[in-house]
């Protein structure tokens, strides 16, 4: 019988070794093919089998961070610890889990003087999230000399993106494809950076490519969806968000296109639906925040949408979505005076459209204003003349980087009046177009007529950083749009760019 015990004992042991054995063989696997999570779960219960296996527990934490776990790492990191790991690798792993965790400067005191490509990565994005851009473009720029690291890469990618530098963050992704055959972040951010110039059908080629290469996670799904939406096709985007969903119904990503296309097809019961358990906590920046009053104000509750609105202008005075809607709630409330108020910067402008005009008419004649004449000749105009269209045309060449095409346009939209929204994007088009001082001019025009838009001192201030003329004058505009905007990634990251020694 105790010869009986002992060979049972024995078999059950193999068995737990090769099941072991075959959950790390899995997690590797999805490891390769993105899947995050299940790795996460399956490296989890290897380790409850096998016990704290310090290979495995390297894995788990590399998978936990690239999830943004900084929970789960600093829990795997002292299970790592206990084995008798010490020195710069696990610093660095601690490091990122408190950044992981909103202590930035906790991070940047575990790293140390690590000068590994890894220990500057970590130390760029913990300096960023202390609001330090230009020193976090600088990590990364040392980062890239120590050497080539496909996380650090991205990293610059990411960075140089959201700095309004398409050319400079093509430059990594093309380094990191080269480091990654049809690797996951190359072909992302490939495809990002080409619906962002407006070709879309290469951002979907290289998105279907994701797919194949990725079959069990939503990622390129969004992303096609995200791409579509940007060319105006609807229905391809919610058919996009289908296949999303039936990969990962529960994710957040999922839950937000579904309700932006909800949105846009006037479903506002299902807006609603969506976010009505979020209400309390919705940024009322966010997308899902100004979605969700306007739900409101289309369900009947135009009180509750008034302050939700009021809320977001606050925070964001140069907001066009929040102005035009806050107006709308006031109009809905019986205060047409504050929505004629509200809705004015808008009407007032030469890019307004039919929706701008249309709502201040509504207004200033329900507060019996002299304007409503005047503002409905503007919206018969503008419904037949040349402005429209010449503003269509113009932020089609904008999107499709026809700067030529852009120049034409809103050079034309100039000579008809002057108007600082015009004026920045002519600005914009001449800059790319290398027509640097014709570009300061139509910028500096622009910030005279609006001095105090952040918009109109950033544009005023790339033209000469990007340029490569006055770039001390141009620093000290972009540092003042930063200022006055500190939540604008673009202006924060352009600051950076530009403010750093070098390039990437």
């Amino acid at each position: 019988m105790r010869n009986v015990r002992i060979l049972s004992l024995a078999l059950l042991l193999s068995a737990c070794g090769t099941d072991t054995a075959d959950r790390v063989a899995r997690a590797r696997s999805e490891i390769a093919g993105m899947e995050l999570a299940a790795a996460r779960v399956d490296l989890a219960a290897a380790l409850a089998e096998r016990g704290d296996d310090a290979e495995l527990l390297r894995l788990l934490a590399s998978v936990q961070l690239r999830l943004g776990d900084g929970d789960g790492a600093e829990a795997t990191a002292a299970r790592l610890e206990r084995t008798g790991a010490t020195g710069a690798e696990l610093a660095r792993m601690r490091a990122e889990a408190a950044l992981l965790r909103g202590r930035a400067r906790e991070a940047l005191a575990l790293l140390g003087n690590d000068a590994t490509t890894g220990g500057w990565r970590v130390r760029a994005a913990a300096l960023s999230a202390v609001g330090d851009g230009e020193g976090a473009f600088r990590a990364l720029q040392s980062g890239l000399a120590a050497g080539s690291d496909p996380l650090l890469l991205r990293d610059m990618a990411r960075f140089l993106i959201d700095a309004q530098d398409l050319d400079g963050a093509q430059r990594q992704v093309d380094a990191l494809a080269r480091m990654q055959d049809d690797g996951f972040d190359a072909l992302m951010l490939s495809a990002d950076i080409a619906a962002r110039r407006g070709r879309y059908a290469q951002a979907h080629a290289t998105l279907e490519r994701a797919a194949k290469r990725y079959p069990r996670i939503p990622d390129p799904w969004i992303a096609r969806a995200d791409a579509y939406d940007r060319e105006g096709k609807l229905d391809e985007a919610v058919a996009m968000t289908a296949r999303a969903a039936a990969l990962a119904p529960d994710d957040p990503r999922v839950t937000n296109l579904k309700v932006e296309f909800a949105a846009m097809k006037g479903d506002w019961e299902a807006v609603r639906t969506a976010l009505a358990r979020q209400e309390a906590t919705l940024d009322p920046l966010s997308a899902n925040g100004l979605t969700y009053a306007e739900a409101m104000l289309r369900l009947g509750r135009p009180e509750q949408a008034r302050a939700m609105f009021q809320r977001a202008l606050t925070r964001s005075p140069n907001n066009p979505y929040s102005r035009l809607m806050l107006a709308e709630a006031h109009l809905a409330t019986g205060n047409a005076v504050a929505a004629l108020e509200t809705v004015r910067p808008l009407a007032q402008s030469l890019t307004a459209g039919p929706r701008e005009l249309e709502l201040a008419e509504k207004a200033a004649r329900a507060a019996n204003s002299g304007e409503a004449d005047a503002l409905a000749a503007r919206l018969a105009a503008v419904r037949k003349s040349q402005v429209s269209a010449l503003a269509a045309k113009g932020q089609a060449a904008l999107v499709g980087e026809d700067w030529n095409g852009a120049i034409e346009a809103y050079g034309q939209l100039a000579q008809m009046g002057e108007d600082a929204d015009v004026l920045k994007r002519l600005a914009l088009a001449l800059s790319h177009a290398g027509r640097v001082d014709e570009a300061i001019r139509a910028a500096d025009r622009a910030r005279t007529l609006r001095p105090g838009d952040p918009d109109m001192s950033y544009m005023a201030g790339y033209v000469r950083v990007a340029g490569g003329k006055d770039k001390a004058t141009g620093l000290g505009l972009l540092r003042h749009a930063t200022e006055s905007a500190p939540d604008n990634l673009v202006f924060k990251r352009a600051l950076a760019r530009y403010s750093a020694a070098g390039g990437a």
